[in-house]
């Protein structure tokens, strides 16, 4: 039986219910992976997600924290319209030993894929060696060689790349990029999470 909207009630059950869902498909959860992440039993999640009850804001809450968003990002209370422009000036960016990157996705709710601009400079890695796997278990990523050469060593086998090449690969592996080219090298890196499953 569906409750009644009220200012303790997080929002219309018609549109949260098939956000939750959505989300929990896109992160690759079942109904009761998110009971355990969340604190909200399996039932009622189910009930939400297919429009019977509305969740309180507490329970709303805590079924934002299990999809690891904020309570206005699981309601859309922070999204004014459905276009988010990432303008050069005021990117994320970061420099690091030769190093340089800069994030060309906007952070946005449920995202699960970023993109991003790195320049590699001559002798420069990504990382060290033996550096654990950078992104969370499913993810992929592909990168695309701008300019220059660019050298992929992931699980321990090393791979070459020109410019134009594109390499996808395991994300969840150890991996590190090298530029021994004579010049810097650019290329773009994107990420999406939780693709594979073993």
């Amino acid at each position: 039986m569906a409750t009644a909207t009220s200012p303790t009630t997080a929002s219309d059950s018609a549109t949260v219910g098939p956000r939750i869902r959505a989300l929990r498909d896109a992160m690759g959860l079942s109904l009761r992976d998110l009971a355990e992440r969340s604190g909200v039993s399996a039932p009622m999640l189910s009930q939400v997600e297919r429009g019977e009850t509305s969740p309180t804001l507490a329970v709303a809450g805590k079924i934002a924290a299990g999809l690891e968003l904020t309570l206005s990002q699981l309601l859309r209370l922070d999204e004014g319209q459905h276009v988010a422009i990432s303008r050069a000036a005021g990117r994320r960016h970061s420099e690091r030993g030769g190093h340089r990157f800069e994030e060309l996705t906007p952070p946005l709710p449920g995202q699960r894929a970023d993109v991003s601009l790195h320049v590699l400079e001559s002798g420069a890695t990504t990382g060290g060696r033996e550096d654990p796997p950078m992104h969370e278990p499913g993810s992929r990523e592909t990168a695309v060689v701008l300019a220059g050469t660019l050298a992929l060593v992931v699980d321990g086998s090393r791979h070459e790349l020109s410019e134009g090449d594109s390499v996808t690969f395991d994300a969840d592996l150890p991996h590190h990029f090298e530029n021994e080219g004579q010049e810097a090298t650019r290329f773009l890196a994107v990420i999406a999470a939780g693709l594979r499953r073993s």
